[in-house]
């Protein structure tokens, strides 16, 4: 039996393999989400694991994720020298300002935006967003953003025309592009309204 066969057979074992995809997905997803969420759906498509769970899991490894960088912002207010730098530089001052102004309205469209995610969220938590909104904020962005590309993927790979060609491999890959494209789409559309 060869390698590929052993991991099908792993992967086709029961429940237990299961908890290892849903514990994979959330690892991926602290490092390249939108691969997670395609790499989830095209799982679902051919029903090794079930779209719920699926879903379950990516949706746990990004709010995890972005809420690791929330208390990493945090807990840089603890080193005297980036206070001192927030506070002489202007513009920490101004991001302070806008981030707090409208919260909600500035993290829920950072979470949309690729460049900004990783930045917007950590200094969220230095500038000691409320928690609270900081998790409507995200989890509801989040929820869209996941439900959305999940349910497009997963659609396309479960149609009938697509399950009867030899080419439904290049779902995946065919995702995987389209994401990158339109992500950096939005980044520079948001760049430019910045300027």
């Amino acid at each position: 039996m060869g390698i590929t066969e052993s991991i099908q057979v792993f992967l086709n074992s029961g429940e237990q393999s299961v908890g290892w995809l849903m514990l994979a997905i959330i690892a991926l997803s602290y490092l390249l989400e939108d691969l997670a969420i395609v790499t989830a759906a095209g799982l679902a498509v051919q029903k090794v694991m079930q779209p719920e769970l699926a879903l379950l899991a990516i949706f746990i490894g990004i709010a995890t994720g972005d809420l690791a960088l929330y208390y990493l912002g945090h807990s840089g207010r603890y080193f005297r020298g980036v206070r001192y730098k927030a506070l002489t530089n202007h513009h920490f001052r101004a991001l302070h300002q806008r981030l707090h102004k409208n919260a909600f309205m500035n993290l829920f469209i950072i979470r949309f935006i690729p460049g900004l995610r990783t930045v917007g969220f950590t200094l969220s938590g230095f500038f000691s967003v409320s928690i609270p909104v900081f998790l409507a904020a995200v989890l509801s962005a989040t929820a869209i953003w996941t439900c959305l590309v999940f349910s497009i993927i997963y659609y396309l790979g479960s149609s009938a025309w697509l399950q009867a060609t030899q080419y439904q491999w290049a779902v995946i890959p065919c995702a995987v592009l389209l994401l990158i494209t339109v992500n950096r789409l939005l980044n520079r559309t948001y760049s430019r309204g910045l300027s």
